[in-house]
């Protein structure tokens, strides 16, 4: 038998996985239980401390699969918060990892470690160099991350290492920051820009990451539908009609209303519809050996079937 631990196992991808793999197998830590079976042996972990050292050293599993992280900061996070999970929190399991003997690391990384770029091609490879935008604490956490990830294939290499660069994913339930833009009377848009989306099917990346942590190829692999979406594609689909701004004036609208905490949202959300990451999946089908089975477009359309939109 193989032992995984998984982090942030109480999470949606974290939960799929505990419930694919044998519960033998599994330790599954997070700061709390939340919504995991019964039978999945718990304990709780916190990745900013000391907690990965003390635990790993006690379980000693051959494969760590790290998906803890702050996708959509709650209420009061500040950004140091965010990034003690996001980045000092893996910097604190790959160390465990090293010093313990862990044969394979298997992290969820992100789209956004690519950045926010006019000058990102598309679609993206995994060649692309990772440019995480400052502004966005994410984006720029992830590509902490996998500067991070880098050094360690250097200084660790018997540690092998998966590292997916998830794109949006979707599913059953799937409610954050992305969808919040779907359910509003108008799609908001760039003026001069597609906007364009891909997603990952929530039950699609919950097989990638269990052949990531037991027979997958090591490696670095976009995580990715086939396709992508416009926002005049997402429009026609949901039957709303395209809000198109000038970068200028949204600008202006979000340096206005931010201050007078009519949003969450500042003058750099612009970037992030104009060049969103288009994330090519060839790796992932000929390398990593996963066909998904949703393509971008018929996630969405699962999404918003449940959704009700």
């Amino acid at each position: 038998m193989t032992r995984i631990l998984i982090t942030g196992a109480a999470g949606m991808v974290g939960r799929a996985l505990a419930d694919a793999l044998p519960p033998d197998d599994i330790v599954a830590t997070d700061l709390n239980r939340g919504a995991l079976p019964d039978h999945i042996r718990f304990r709780r972990m916190d990745v900013t401390g000391q907690d990965p050292e003390t635990i790993i050293a006690e379980e000693r599993p051959e494969v760590v699969v790290h998906l803890a992280s702050i996708v959509t900061p709650p209420p009061g996070m500040t950004r140091d918060q965010a990034h003690a999970v996001d980045v000092t929190g893996t910097r604190n399991v790959l160390a465990a990892c090293a010093t313990y003997g862990v044969r394979r690391l298997v992290v969820t990384s992100s789209g956004a470690a690519y950045g926010y770029h006019a000058d990102n091609p598309v679609p993206l490879t995994e060649d692309a160099p990772c440019r995480g935008n400052p502004e966005f604490a994410y984006a720029d956490h992830k590509r902490q991350v996998e500067e991070i990830l880098a050094a360690a294939r250097e200084t660790h290499p018997e540690l092998e290492q998966v590292v997916l660069r998830v794109g949006t994913v979707l599913g059953a339930g799937t409610d954050n920051q992305i969808t919040a833009l779907f359910h509003r009377p108008r799609l908001l848009a760039v003026k001069g820009s597609d906007s364009p989306f891909v997603f990952i099917w929530t039950r699609d990346l919950a097989r990638i990451v269990q052949r990531a942590a037991t027979d997958g190829p090591a490696g670095i692999f976009n995580v990715a539908g086939d396709g992508w979406l416009s926002v005049d594609d997402l429009a026609a689909k949901l039957g709303k009609p395209v809000l198109r701004l000038p970068a200028w004036v949204l600008k202006t609208a979000l340096a206005i209303a931010r201050p007078l905490r009519l949003t969450r949202y500042g003058p750099e959300q612009v970037r992030f519809l104009q060049y969103r990451p288009v994330l090519a999946n060839d790796r992932l089908k000929t390398v990593f050996g996963y066909e998904p089975e949703l393509s971008s477009a018929q996630v969405f359309d699962l999404w918003q079937k449940e959704a009700g939109l």
